[in-house]
């Protein structure tokens, strides 16, 4: 019975840290700061990112972030149902949501079933897109607005829609870097 307390105790001070993590300490208006808890809470933030107010990670010991990112307000990154992994010079536009955890509509009891999701580098999320679990962004590929994508999305491919659908290439040499301070933060 102590032993139940004390895993009971423990789960509500986990949940309870990632509460006051995601709704108080990333509302903090300071980048800087913001960044050295996120670097202290995740499983590993490169350098040169910039990740805006409100971002929400659940269990982001198994969310891992390269370099030259920005993730824009509002976005939540689940890592429950395994690694979530953001590549290099990734643009992930606000309230987009990628998870790795969802409920198994053929299961009696409602269940979650869970797989890893993996946005490779150069990726291009607009805003308000949701990526389901097990999928494969691939390098360069471009994600539109509202879009909802169930597939692996093939390297240099912009996909839109519901369920999302290739509706063109990409013709960039990918020169660019997301997270460059030139603009008003």
């Amino acid at each position: 019975m102590l032993r139940a307390a004390k895993s009971k105790l423990g789960s509500f001070l986990y949940e309870f840290w990632w509460y006051f993590f995601n709704t108080f300490l990333m509302a903090f208006p300071n980048h800087w700061l913001r960044e050295l808890l996120i670097r202290n809470c995740i499983g590993k933030l490169g350098n040169h990112n910039f990740i805006r107010l409100n971002v929400t990670f659940r269990y982001g010991s198994n969310i891992v972030i390269g370099n030259n990112n920005s993730i824009n307000q509002r976005v939540m990154l689940d890592g429950r149902g395994g690694a979530l992994t953001i590549g290099n010079h990734v643009d992930i536009g606000q309230e987009t949501n990628i998870w790795t955890l969802d409920h198994d509509p053929q299961d009696d009891y409602h269940g979650t079933r869970g797989k890893g999701v993996t946005i490779a580098d150069y990726v291009w999320i607009a805003s308000r897109v949701t990526i389901l679990p097990g999928v494969r962004v691939g390098r360069g590929a471009v994600v539109a607005t509202g879009a909802v994508v169930t597939k692996d999305v093939a390297p240099m491919t912009i996909v839109a829609g519901v369920p999302a659908k290739v509706i063109g290439r990409r013709n960039s040499k990918l020169l660019y870097d997301p997270s460059c301070r030139y603009f008003f933060r």
